[in-house]
């Protein structure tokens, strides 16, 4: 054999060697979900988690007639990898997660795997809801069934090399999914706690607010400290420090910034989408509001 071959075969052989390894480390790994015993679904704490994750203001439907009414997704979510149409939440059992069985659901939530085993971009923040108990999923399941179903049939995302990309999320799944159930913190208020399960579970705060290392995993070493914007125009400004930097006196002041917004004269609630989120935190107790609040505040 010439040298000529014996380097093509040489070649050939990593080439092997890399696609195998790669297709042995991006497979989609299904993991065994328990459901808990005994859990009677309560569809209005679903509600709380529905509007804490603000799961209306992505997965709002592009029909006009529709918006600011039912999840039926379809509306575009630009970001600086691609475009994509999030999912539609309501109970159709064609189009939506009508027929997806209550491992199913958790599945999707904590692991990122949708029904037919295939790796959901992290778009989906399944990194932050992998956090919440499944008792609370199973109450966020619970609320969203209990909608309207819409017939709304998932579009495609807009990503070069879709396959490919999809397939790469396994890989990258082997750094981002490190986090685990949300537990409180004995030397905090239950304020505090709740506050903290909120910001960093269902509300999935630190997706948009803290920044990401080259992995684009959240570092955790500079927790809610900013960013850049998802949509890849400008920059998410830092939750930490709220009050040294001026911007709000206690917990009680931004409780009412959280609760009112712009309407009470607190200015830049509106920008980089905030003015929807807003407007989803008003929907919840008050308890709750001033939670956040408590726990945005504790942080240097």
């Amino acid at each position: 054999m010439s040298r000529g071959k014996r380097v093509a075969a040489a070649l050939g052989a990593v080439a092997l060697v890399v696609v195998s390894v790669f297709f042995l480390l991006s497979r989609p790994v299904s993991v065994a979900v328990e459901l808990p015993a005994g859990h009677v679904a309560d569809p209005a704490n679903g509600e709380i988690l529905f509007w804490a994750g603000g799961c209306l203001g992505c997965h709002r439907s592009d029909d006009e007639a529709l918006v600011g009414s039912l999840p039926a997704g379809g509306a575009p979510f630009p970001t600086p990898v691609g475009t994509f149409y999030p999912q539609n939440l309501t109970p159709d059992p064609e189009t939506g997660i009508g027929n997806w069985t209550e491992v199913e659901f958790l599945t999707a939530m904590t692991r990122g795997l949708s029904p037919d085993g295939q790796h959901f971009f992290p778009a989906f923040p399944y990194t932050s809801y992998r956090r919440m108990p499944a008792g609370d999923l199973l109450d966020l399941r619970a609320y969203l069934m209990g909608l309207d179903p819409v017939h709304s049939p998932p579009r495609p995302p807009e990503v070069p090399l879709t396959w490919l990309a999809r397939r790469s999320v396994g890989i990258w799944k082997r750094f981002g999914l490190e986090r685990g159930v949300f537990e409180s913190d004995p030397t905090r208020s239950d304020s505090w706690n709740r506050g903290a399960y909120l910001v960093n579970g269902p509300g999935h705060c630190g997706e948009c607010h803290t920044p990401r290392n080259a992995m684009m995993v959240m570092d955790e070493q500079r927790h809610l400290q900013g960013g850049p914007h998802p949509r890849g125009e400008g920059h998410v400004p830092g939750l930490t420090g709220l009050v040294a930097r001026g911007r709000y006196t206690d917990a009680d002041d931004l409780a009412l910034a959280l609760t009112y917004g712009e309407t009470f004269g607190y200015d830049k609630l509106s920008s980089g989408g905030m003015a929807e989120i807003q407007m989803n935190l008003a929907r919840l107790p008050e308890t709750d509001v001033r939670a956040i609040a408590v726990y945005l505040v504790s942080l240097p």
